[in-house]
C-alpha cells in the first residue's frame, strides 16, 4: 500500500511538472535543461523517501526530503541572481521548481509525522510537524501545509499529551 502511495505521488508530481513544462513552451527534448535535471532529481528523491520509509529507514528518508529542499534553495537562489523578471505573458519555470520541491518536502514532512504516529513515536511526529512550522514555509503560498502541521500537532496532542 505504501509503495502504491509514493507511485501514485511520483505520478502526480510528474504531472504536475510535465504541465507546467507544457505551459512554458518546453519541448521533450529538453533533457539537458537544468529545470529538468532538478525535476528527476526531485522524483528520485521522492521515490527514495518513500522506499525509505516503507523500510523503516527514517535516517535515510529524511535524508532524502532535505535534500529536496536544498533543490528548492538552488533554485531559489538562481532565481535572486537572476535578477531580471520574466515576461509577463511567461510563467517562470524556475519558480515554479522551487514552489513544486517546497511543496513536495512539506508533504513528506507531513508523511513522516503520519509514520511516526502509527509507531506511537509522538515527540519524532511532533518534531516532523514543526519542519513544516519553520521560517521556509510561512509564505502564503504554502498556508495549506502550515494549517495541515498545526492541525496535526494538535491532534498529536490528543493522542499523547504532555
Amino acid at each position: 500500500m505504501r509503495r502504491n502511495l509514493a507511485h501514485r505521488f511520483i505520478s502526480h508530481i510528474g504531472f504536475l511538472i510535465a504541465v507546467v513544462a507544457l505551459s512554458a513552451g518546453l519541448t521533450a527534448g529538453c533533457a539537458t535543461d537544468t529545470y529538468q535535471q532538478r525535476t528527476d532529481t526531485i522524483k528520485t528523491h521522492v521515490k527514495t523517501f518513500y522506499d525509505d520509509l516503507a523500510a523503516n529507514r527514517v535516517g535515510s528518508a529524511i535524508a532524502a526530503n532535505e535534500r529536496i529542499e536544498a533543490i528548492a534553495a538552488e533554485a531559489g537562489a538562481d532565481v535572486r541572481r537572476r535578477g531580471r523578471p520574466v515576461a509577463d505573458n511567461r510563467m517562470d519555470r524556475d519558480w515554479m521548481m522551487v514552489k513544486t520541491a517546497r511543496e513536495t518536502a512539506a508533504e513528506n514532512w507531513l508523511a513522516l509525522g503520519r509514520y511516526f504516529l502509527i509507531k506511537k513515536e509522538y515527540d519524532q511526529a511532533r518534531g516532523a510537524y514543526r519542519r513544516i512550522l519553520a521560517d521556509d514555509f510561512r509564505d502564503p503560498a504554502y498556508h495549506v501545509y502550515v494549517e495541515q502541521a498545526e492541525r496535526a500537532l494538535r491532534d498529536v496532542d490528543v493522542v499523547n499529551p504532555r
